[in-house]
């Protein structure tokens, strides 16, 4: 820190001394008059505005030792200390017992008395003034603190906000402490009869959904905020409509399961995203969640600077790891993690581990010199028609790198595969190979120690190369939207719902499982094009292209002959799967003609049967 940063703070911290002693000194003046006042108030009033001869002085007198009394059993309960926030709950709790104390104590000493210097009703008709007195003062400060810190009328935008449940009244009162901030709200709007007229801050409520147009005109908001907590996407889509017919933007406050590690603030509020718009039902909220069995622990996530694996890290580290290591074979990718984790990206720590799945020694030789408790494996290719015209591809990375890794693992007590739902029945080069990892991870299960298991979910909005991303940079580009069949469906999670199942498996998932979650109903691709083409700028029209190979009309969840358990949570489904034996897949050539891969993978994702004349004898199994 430089001498001139050292000086400024110092003279910042003086001065917000000179103004907290400058505060309490206003307040002790003004709660001794407050005493003084209302000693004499209850007297003049007990003589009906004429005081007798002396009288005067006499209250005068005990009204200054009331309020010394009052200051002296305030201090033991260090009420001008700053223990409460002014105008608060807690400190009007505070301030209304140190009075009856007081006025307590006051009574107590004049009872015994038989010639009283004043009447014995006064410390109870001038405590109960002097309380009045004092936190009216304190309410006049507090009101006039919350007007000097509302945004800057001149610099703000006016803002509506739909929604007056606990996360629209957060984000208002948020909005209202930021004198810097960019929302000014004007107006409130709730579909709740109970609400009509309700005030928060001041910010009056002017009716529900139906009252948009009317409210936007009546307050000149610029932009109507959602602030509705896990609203349905029917309602946000409503409501998006009303708003954007009006000429304001619509904005939204992302779901509250989304929110849960901070308290709602101004810079949650962000412009709507597709998976807003989609009317799936998200569940990963309802599936509870601890990551206690992470703290402390070494932990590796592989394909670290994916989608799923960067998302993997950022959860991971909330959990307070013992050590966090994250692998992959991107140095750029890695770069981007580390900046978004820590905000620099110097690339000089031993967490970051550049390495490739297909370096069978060096990937060993990691795991043995960090050795990882924990590995979450994310690392994999995952293009299903590009991996379709090379599957070799698929041999080396998806099916012998995790061999690789699984090989390394005696020792670690958990291994988490990432798998997906185009291992369910499979039909395509990448769905073998993700059905071949199951099972090799499987047989790990039966050989290490420690638990192993798979983990399959659907495809995740606005990873690297998913269809929302693919919809995006084809309307960037003015290009029309290319969907494969008017009829075509997916499953389609968030980044957050994949990695939230990714570690719920860590904790429930037992040997040798795939862990399935409840997505709810599949999507029509064809309606998502659709909703994306409604939030461009200029019409945008839908091209069909038909299914390529490998492609499902509609995906699955599960396979053919498996049972779906669900033993420990009604949403997540926990599949059997039958072990391969590392042996079985090393005679693949991954340089043979690609219809021969295909073929050869296809066979063994479905379960063995034996071996003939060295080589392996896989048949489909009837199911």
């Amino acid at each position: 820190m430089s001498q001139d940063t050292a000086s400024t703070e110092n003279m910042d911290q003086r001065a917000r001394r000179a103004r907290a002693r400058l505060r309490t000194t206003a307040f002790l003046a003004t709660d001794t008059t407050a005493w003084v006042g209302g000693f004499i108030a209850a007297v003049w009033t007990r003589y009906e505005f004429q005081l007798p001869p002396g009288q005067f002085t006499r209250v005068a007198v005990i009204g200054v030792g009331a309020a010394v009394m009052y200051v002296a059993v305030a201090a033991l309960r260090r009420l001008y200390s700053g223990r409460h926030p002014l105008g608060s709950l807690q400190e009007v709790q505070g301030v209304a017992g140190t009075t009856i104390t007081t006025a307590g104590i006051v009574l107590l000493g004049l009872l015994p008395t038989t010639e009283r210097p004043i009447p014995a009703s006064t410390p109870l008709v001038g405590g109960a003034l002097a309380l009045l007195l004092m936190l009216g003062a304190r309410f006049v400060y507090r009101h006039r603190r919350d007007l000097a810190m509302r945004p800057d009328v001149r610099s703000s935008t006016p803002v509506l906000l739909f929604g007056m449940g606990d996360a629209g009244q957060g984000l208002l009162r948020a909005m209202l402490s930021d004198p810097r901030g960019r929302y000014l709200p004007v107006g409130a709007l709730d579909d709740d009869p109970d609400k009509r007229d309700l005030r928060v801050g001041g910010v009056r409520v002017l009716g529900g959904r139906r009252d948009i147009a009317t409210a936007v005109r009546r307050t000149g908001a610029n932009s109507v905020i959602f602030s509705v907590a896990n609203a349905d996407a029917a309602l946000i889509r409503e409501i998006r409509e009303a708003t954007l017919q009006t000429g304001a933007s619509f904005k939204v406050l992302p779901p509250v399961r989304d929110l849960v590690d901070h308290r709602i603030t101004v810079t949650d509020v962000r412009d709507v995203q597709i998976s807003d718009l989609l009317g799936r039902r998200q569940v990963v909220g309802d599936l509870p969640l601890s990551t206690n069995s992470l703290t402390g622990r070494r932990i590796l996530v592989t394909g670290a600077g994916g989608s799923i694996g960067s998302e993997l890290c950022r959860q991971v580290m909330k959990a307070d790891p013992g050590e966090l290591m994250m692998l992959d074979r991107d140095e750029s990718a890695l770069h981007s993690l580390q900046m978004s984790l820590s905000g620099k990206a110097m690339l000089d720590g031993p967490e970051l581990i550049l390495a490739d799945l297909r370096d069978d020694e060096g990937i060993r030789r990691i795991i043995r010199e960090r050795r990882p408790e924990i590995i979450f494996h994310a690392a994999a290719l995952k293009h299903l028609t590009l991996l379709q015209r090379h599957p070799g591809e698929a041999v080396m990375t998806n099916v012998w790198g995790t061999l690789s890794v699984l090989d390394a693992c005696q020792d670690v007590a958990k291994f988490v595969n990432i798998s997906t739902d185009k291992a369910a029945d499979p039909i395509s080069v990448l769905g073998y190979s993700k059905r071949i990892t199951e099972r090799l991870t499987a047989h790990a299960a039966s050989r290490f120690p420690g638990t192993f298991l798979s983990v399959r979910f659907g495809n995740v909005l606005s990873s690297r190369g998913s269809v929302v991303t693919a919809f995006q940079r084809q309307i960037e580009a003015g290009k029309p939207l290319t969907v494969t069949h008017p009829e075509v469906t997916r499953y389609l999670m968030t980044v957050q719902e994949a990695v939230h199942l990714v570690l719920q498996a860590a904790e429930i998932g037992r040997d040798g499982e795939a862990l399935v979650l409840d997505m709810g109903e599949p999507v029509r691709i064809a309606d998502l094009a659709r909703q994306m083409a409604e939030q461009a700028a200029s019409s945008v029209p839908i091209v069909y292209t038909g299914l390529r190979p490998g492609e499902k009309l509609h995906e699955d969840l599960l396979g053919t002959g498996e049972f779906d358990a669900r033993p420990f949570h009604p949403l997540v489904s926990h599949v059997t799967v039958p072990a391969l034996d590392p042996m079985e897949v090393s005679g693949l050539d991954p340089y043979a003609e690609p219809a021969k891969v295909v073929e050869q993978l296809a066979l063994l994702s479905a379960q063995p049967i034996g071996v003939v004349d060295g080589l392996v004898d896989i048949r489909l199994s009837s199911r």
